[in-house]
């Protein structure tokens, strides 16, 4: 498979042939990689387009703006309104192939608008052991993965951007809000904003890689993920006391936390 910085050149290669380039960039890890190599590579020919929507918190928005600066990437923004679509607040299981589909649709006409030849996403080698309905619409619209074309899994990008000193390179791993509820259980901005409020109390906390999921619509409860290491700071009362006061403050009815910890898609289960 190579090195990871010989999978860097050969993205930086691909890259090169692509001639102009607009990134889906939501501020994460993998994106920020992303954007920063095609950056280098194509300079003003290259653009970040980043969604506003209430599937992402206020903070995640304003970070990719941070980066964006601080590297001087051109910065457009799209405005994403999912909810406005019943299909999506019912939240079926191709609920993401949904939502991708109507974004990278937008971004495609933005692309378009502004003369540059391809739109890319962030997906990773790490990404296709999941079920990501996301993927179906990628291949649809004939939106290009550079990433994945390079072979880079999730531990390689996080080595490159510290590499390159990027802000990034430690994130945890974040995904849209919508992947809190379980499938079939309907999707409300009010929703969207408990969860999000819920994480952001646990992030003011200390938790750096968590996640609040949210099952039952009439006495919802929250199922909190921590990593493994961090179980064990729920034996101190005081913390426990704020988390169950904050989250039913929040008007959660039951407040657990899952004993196997923080795991991606498990929701998917």
């Amino acid at each position: 498979m190579g090195t990871e910085l010989q999978k860097e050149e050969k993205l930086k290669a691909y890259i090169q042939t692509l001639g102009s380039l607009a990134v889906a960039f939501s501020g994460g890890v993998d994106s920020a990689y992303l954007s920063d190599v095609a950056h280098e590579v194509l300079g003003g020919r290259m653009v970040a387009v980043t969604a506003r929507s209430a599937l992402f918190p206020e903070r995640e928005y304003r970070e990719s703006e941070a980066f964006c600066r601080e590297k001087g990437i051109r910065q457009l923004t799209v405005l994403s309104d999912e909810l406005e679509t019943e299909t999506f607040r019912r939240n079926p299981k191709n609920r993401c192939y949904l939502c991708k589909k109507d974004l990278f649709r937008k971004i495609l006409a933005l692309a378009e608008k502004e003369g540059i030849g391809y739109v890319a996403e962030g997906s990773n080698m790490d990404d296709l052991g999941d079920y990501r309905p996301g993927l179906q619409a990628v291949a649809e619209l004939g939106i290009v993965s550079p990433l994945r074309e390079a072979g880079l899994t999730k531990q390689e990008i996080r080595d490159l951007s510290e590499k390159r000193a990027l802000p990034t390179w430690n994130k945890p791993s974040f995904a849209c809000l919508a992947s809190r509820f379980v499938y079939g259980e309907t999707i409300t901005r009010e929703r969207l904003n408990r969860v999000g409020a819920a994480e952001q109390l646990l992030l003011d906390l200390g938790f750096r890689q968590m996640r609040v999921r949210v099952h039952g619509e009439v006495s919802e409860t929250a199922r909190i993920e921590v990593l493994p290491e961090d179980i064990g700071r729920f034996a101190e009362e005081q913390l426990r006391q704020k988390v169950w006061a904050g989250l039913k403050a929040l008007g959660f009815a039951y407040v657990t936390l899952d004993l196997q910890g923080y795991r991606t898609g498990s929701m998917n289960l």
